[in-house]
């Protein structure tokens, strides 16, 4: 499944203007929706945008109802490309759903515009233990100490690969604790010029790119409070450098050849012996005949600093003016449980988030080693994410483009950035 919430265009597009929010924002976290029990029939609204998941998220609204027969969940599906101006139209409007999926670059900004309902009561009331999420996840859809969002799945970051390229060139394939050096190595014996194909793809990419090699260097793209970048770091530096090298070694596509012809169906082409993308890839790949036994995929390789991957998933949130406040708890308290996720898991499209359920998405694609994306879990760091997120990753887009073009080098690029990127923060607080 390939979901756009979850590449660099989730950051740089559908985020709410922070001034245009602020509007609508509710006049307390509480909501107007009452806290107490509720008489009657109940039917809840839930939004989502990812249709091959309606499947699963219907038998998980239907055995809800099964347990709760005066609650009916309706699913409000909206295309990612329109979801979330759709939801701000809903929201100013008093209409939002009563409960609908969440990502990390817009919580906070609904969470400290009190769109959001806090979800102390829900994890109170249905029992959830938070220690059952990968703790990034949790970190997330956290702000000011409180709660938002119960993590419903995730996805870190693997390297995949063409046991074909690299059976040509009598290459081991990559091991689960190769470093940095091996990558780089491995891109440049691969690379054959004469046949057109390219060791790996250096996209200027965030997610499944230098979101990565940063933490992986050791340094940070913003601090855990969202207020200060860290991109004007050495340790930065070296994460950028990790990609723009690939580039200019002629070891991966130039940005032009990338935009001609994207680096994902450069790979599936043959094209290009080494992708870096997330789990939601193996449903995609899965689904290509001639690339199901031709493909695999690898943990991160180990930087500097360590083996690290960026984690990222969706949340389960409840809009703070629902007038079912009782039965959108109950039911996001379901949602965050272990049948829920094994519903999710069974379906192969996520991973879900809740621990000990994941193995049914490994080994419902045993010829791929999927096994590499849970490993990276416990060392995984959260999204990068603020409060108007999207500001500053259209600087960190503008001002990268340019460094990978060789039109400015990255150590200027990079200050340039961190200075302007403080600046949008600061306007923030």
């Amino acid at each position: 499944m390939r979901i756009p919430r979850r590449t660099s265009t989730l950051a740089a597009t559908a985020l709410l203007p922070l001034a245009a929010l602020a509007l609508t924002a509710c006049g307390s976290t509480g909501g107007s929706g009452s806290a107490g029990p509720e008489n009657g029939p109940v039917t809840l609204s839930y939004g989502i945008w990812d249709r091959n998941q309606v499947p699963a998220m219907q038998k998980i609204a239907d055995e809800f109802h099964a347990a709760n027969p005066n609650v009916t969940v309706k699913l409000q599906v909206t295309p990612f490309k329109q979801y979330f101006t759709t939801l701000q139209t809903a929201a100013a409007g008093g209409g939002a759903p009563d409960v609908f999926w969440m990502n990390g670059p817009n919580v906070k900004l609904y969470a400290s515009n009190q769109q959001l309902l806090p979800l102390d009561q829900t994890i109170s009331t249905g029992k959830l233990d938070l220690a059952k999420y990968p703790k990034a996840l949790v970190d997330l859809y956290s702000y000011g100490g409180k709660t938002y969002g119960i993590p419903k799945d995730f996805d870190t970051v693997g390297v995949w690969y063409n046991k074909a390229l690299f059976d040509a060139k009598k290459l081991p394939y990559p091991k689960d604790d190769w470093t940095w050096a091996d990558f780089q190595s491995a891109a440049r014996a691969l690379t054959d010029k004469s046949k057109g194909v390219w060791g790996a793809a250096a996209p200027v990419e965030d997610q499944s790119g230098f979101y990565d090699t940063i933490p992986s260097a050791g340094g940070q793209v913003i601090d855990a409070a969202g207020t200060t970048s860290g991109f004007g770091s050495p340790e930065a530096l070296q994460g950028i450098e990790f990609w723009t090298s690939l580039v200019k070694d002629g070891a991966s596509p130039t940005v032009q050849q990338m935009t001609d012809t994207s680096p994902g169906d450069l790979f599936k082409a043959g094209k290009v012996a080494m992708y870096w993308n997330g789990s939601w890839a193996a449903v995609e790949y899965n689904d290509v005949p001639e690339l199901k036994q031709t493909v695999n995929v690898a943990p991160v390789p180990k930087g500097p600093k360590g083996q690290i991957s960026v984690i990222h998933g969706l949340g389960n949130v409840i809009y703070a003016k629902t007038k079912h406040q009782d039965a959108a708890q109950k039911f996001v308290a379901f949602l965050g449980g272990e049948r829920a996720a094994q519903i999710q898991a069974e379906a192969g499209a996520v991973i879900p988030a809740y621990e000990g359920t994941q193995q049914a998405w490994v080994k419902a694609m045993p010829q791929f080693n999927l096994k590499a994306y849970l490993d990276e879990v416990p060392n995984a760091v959260p999204y990068p994410a603020s409060k108007n997120t999207k500001v500053w990753t259209t600087l960190q887009t503008d001002i990268l483009t340019k460094v990978w073009n060789g039109q400015v080098d990255a150590a200027t690029g990079l200050k340039d950035l961190a200075t302007q990127m403080d600046a949008a923060l600061a306007k923030e607080q």
